[in-house]
């Protein structure tokens, strides 16, 4: 696999003869599990397995979930409380499912930094960086249909909001958002749809999943310094790797052990303490809340959606240029798209040689820039429509492009990185002694550094 040198599975009895031959599912398990891993991964290399974790999870509670809920209007609340209330363990099921998804986004959230800073995305992983926004969007999508599905009063009225942005598309948005309710309004048949798609949408994450760790086992894992593993022979590949069993498996459990203690804490302790008041209210469409305040995990793109409302500059600029077709409304929506858009074009945006920021010095301070700007949208996202937080949105949402589309590309003209090691076992060797590098998956020393 990734065309690095390792040993491969070989069957020995006539049993494991006769099943490879038909069906070789014992070593692709095998070649997957002794598949060669750079072997200075650090502690941020973990949320892979807390990712996949995460989405097995969500679809066994969400099954059984389903088979207690009622997808129409008068009843969809009263089945929720139904499952807090008589449903043997119902509490728990919807709590883990409630908080899972929360689990689930920061953890991706984290995954996603990680990869833009020590340069997942560069050559030869753009591929695999792609997938993983296609996976990041359908997560988004799941995640909102999921919200509407307890209808309470955000989610009637966050889907009305959400739904009615596909209507500010010009010529084709008002059959879109028609298509997606299935009417003209939020009603019975929005939620069977959203339930449909809902229960339908995560089978489809798991088949990314699986395209997007063969897409990254093809090419072999990325580390922190950004330098390749060796693959002219075997020997050399030994001394930059560790087998992903045990070593890293052991790792990956003992990480997600200690999150899912926090995980559970929360759940058992303070399972509402990311939802909003409101929801716990029945859906009334004729009581509109103060403010609509969407789950945490959109709120920093729903602070860009905002940002650009009829005074910004640009908006009355691009509002004259098309004769009124690209309004405010549209821009925004444009604006919120655009934001997870110039993400996934970040393998192309990047014109630096180099491939992890941990050698890039000006990059890391415009990158930490980056983490804060998306804690500042966050934040600002669960904020009122008005000033100061309006203004402070928007130099957000500039910000955040200006990163992708400007200082990404001028980056890699005007910096000059810091000297990279040869090969990854001088790198690891530097920082932990040539005796916890030896070579081989047989080294009882061998261990990973958890900076």
């Amino acid at each position: 696999m990734g065309g690095i040198p390792h040993d491969h599975y070989e069957p020995e009895t006539r049993g494991e003869k006769w099943l490879d031959r038909r069906l070789p599912i014992v070593g692709l398990l095998y070649n997957t599990l002794m598949i060669p891993t750079p072997k200075n991964l650090n502690w941020m290399w973990i949320f892979g397995v807390v990712l996949v974790f995460c989405l097995m999870m969500q679809i066994a509670t969400g099954i059984l979930l389903a088979m207690h809920y009622t997808p129409h209007v008068d009843m969809a609340f009263a089945s929720v409380e139904h499952i807090m209330r008589n449903v043997n363990g119902g509490w728990a099921l919807r709590y883990i499912h409630q908080n899972g998804a929360s689990l689930f986004f920061l953890a991706v959230y984290l995954h996603i930094f990680r990869g833009l800073y020590y340069g997942s995305y560069k050559a030869p992983r753009e591929v695999t960086w792609i997938i993983g926004m296609l996976i990041y969007v359908l997560m988004m999508g799941t995640a909102f249909m999921g919200y509407v599905l307890p209808w309470g009063q955000m989610s009637f009225w966050g889907a009305t909001v959400i739904t009615g942005l596909f209507g500010a598309i010009p010529f084709i948005g008002e059959g879109i958002q028609t298509w997606l309710l299935g009417g003209p309004a939020v009603d019975n048949a929005t939620l069977n749809r959203f339930l449909s798609l809902h229960f339908l949408l995560p089978f489809i994450i798991l088949g990314l999943v699986i395209v997007h760790i063969w897409a990254f086992h093809t090419t072999g894992n990325n580390n922190p310094t950004g330098v390749e593993v060796r693959r002219t022979s075997k020997k050399e590949a030994e001394a930059d790797t560790l087998p992903f069993w045990p070593y890293f498996v052991i790792k990956d459990l003992f990480a997600l052990a200690v999150i899912l203690v926090i995980f559970f804490a929360v759940v058992g302790f303070m399972p509402n303490f990311l939802g909003h008041p409101d929801n716990y209210i029945e859906a009334n469409p004729m009581v509109t809340p103060p403010y609509i305040v969407p789950e945490w995990y959109f709120l920093p793109f729903y602070a860009i959606l905002r940002a650009f409302d009829g005074e910004v500059w640009i908006v009355i600029a691009a509002d004259f240029l098309t004769a009124g077709i690209v309004d405010a409304k549209f821009f925004g929506v444009i604006a919120m798209f655009g934001a997870i858009l110039v993400m996934a074009l970040a393998p192309w945006l990047d014109t630096s040689s180099v491939r992890s920021g941990r050698y890039r010095p000006m990059f890391k301070w415009w990158f930490w820039l980056l983490v804060v700007d998306f804690v500042v949208l966050t934040w600002v996202g669960a904020r009122p429509a008005e000033a100061p937080y309006s203004y402070i949105s928007l130099v957000a949402s500039a910000y955040w492009f200006a990163y992708f589309l400007v200082i990404l590309p001028l980056l890699g003209v005007i910096e000059k990185p810091l000297p990279l090691p040869e090969t990854i076992e001088d790198e690891f060797n530097e920082h932990y002694g040539s005796d916890h590098g030896a070579s081989g998956s047989g080294s009882a020393s061998a261990s990973t550094p958890a900076e």
